[in-house]
């Protein structure tokens, strides 16, 4: 019998149903996992998500061909039976279960194990085979819960604007900014959006996702008018004048990136924060564990570290080359594999715990 899922030059293809899970070249038929754009790529003739992650493919990809799933209804497709499962990662994002005669397969896309308070919360698939993500697939890469760093990050906005400085944190649009905001406490000062955030907070509010009151940065809007502000950008923005006009700040990363030495010193940042949306190594192994798989196909990150360790658990493991991007921080290359291990001294991850 065939391999359910096979892997391709265009993506993660199911023969059988003739469709493609998160492809990176057009398609006829794209499986979404997420509303990323490295997951959902323009260009496909036909889309299928869930409905949560609906709004934000739309806001991002314009009049495309979408049909949609609430996480657990089933739909059969050529000679598969397919469904959705919270992946915990950003808001609508899922786990994609496929099944054919007893036989199931999941796809991860990008998960975290943490309740956010944001997304739906992760929830294990079993299955006989996992393709799993490993961007942080690496002992040294360890969270710290969110009330930890909430309550941080709040000190660190709390003493900037006692000096009569703003606190810019660069973060992604989708997903980090939204979780960020529902940390954050109002009572300290505003908090001011990059019009790219505050496009995406408009498409999640108007699907009910609560969130607490914003104000889009424009080129007209004058900082003295909202003194200690706390200001939520893109990555990429820190890195050109943009942050200029907001006076007198402090500018940080919140990022999983913020683990490893020298990434945070590479930025020019004042503060990291260690957060992240995809799962540090301890909930990959949870996770994988919590699924039953026997064979499990290992995709971006730290790969062949993570395959070969899974091996060394038992499992069947294998490497799958995508084009998927993880947490890039908008570099092409913002940890190095030499620069993960000074961070993590002389542990490997077989001594790990």
């Amino acid at each position: 019998m065939s391999a359910l899922l096979t892997f391709t030059d265009d993506g993660i293809y199911c023969p059988e149903g003739d469709f493609y899970i998160d492809p990176w070249r057009p398609v006829d038929r794209a499986l979404i996992t997420h509303g990323h754009a490295d997951h959902a790529r323009d260009g496909m003739r036909r889309y299928l998500a869930t409905d949560l992650a609906a709004p934000v493919m739309r806001h991002r990809l314009g009049e495309i061909s979408l049909e949609t799933l609430r996480y657990g209804e089933r739909r059969e497709i050529g000679g598969v039976t397919v469904s959705f499962h919270p992946a915990g990662h950003v808001p609508g994002s899922a786990q994609i279960r496929v099944e054919r005669g007893g036989e199931v397969w999941v796809a991860s896309g990008d998960y975290k194990l943490e309740d956010d308070g944001l997304s739906t919360p992760f929830e294990p698939v079993p299955c006989h085979a996992f393709i799993t993500e490993s961007t942080f697939g690496l002992p040294v890469f360890k969270w710290r819960p969110q009330a930890e760093i909430a309550e941080a990050m709040n000190a660190w906005w709390r003493g900037n604007a006692a000096e009569g400085r703003a606190s810019i944190i660069g973060v992604y649009a989708l997903g980090k900014a939204q979780r960020l905001m529902r940390m954050l406490d109002p009572s300290i000062g505003p908090i001011l959006t990059h019009g790219a955030i505050e496009n995406t907070n408009a498409v999640l509010r108007a699907q009910g996702i609560a969130l607490p009151p914003t104000l889009r940065v424009t080129p007209d809007l004058v900082a003295r008018d909202h003194p200690g502000a706390m200001v939520l950008a893109t990555p990429s923005a820190l890195g050109t004048h943009w942050p200029r006009r907001f006076g007198p700040a402090q500018t940080a990363l919140a990022s999983g990136w913020m683990g490893l030495r020298g990434v945070r010193r590479r930025r020019a940042a004042d503060r990291g924060f260690i957060i992240s949306d995809h799962a540090d190594w301890a909930a990959l192994n949870t996770a994988i564990a919590a699924t039953g798989a026997e064979r499990v196909f290992v995709t971006h990150g730290y790969t062949s570290i993570f395959s070969r360790w899974l091996s060394e658990q038992g499992y069947d493991a294998a490497i799958v080359q995508t084009a998927y991007e993880g947490e890039s921080l908008d570099d092409p290359d913002p940890a190095t594999g030499e620069e993960a291990e000074k961070a993590q001294g002389t542990q490997s991850p077989a001594a790990a715990p």
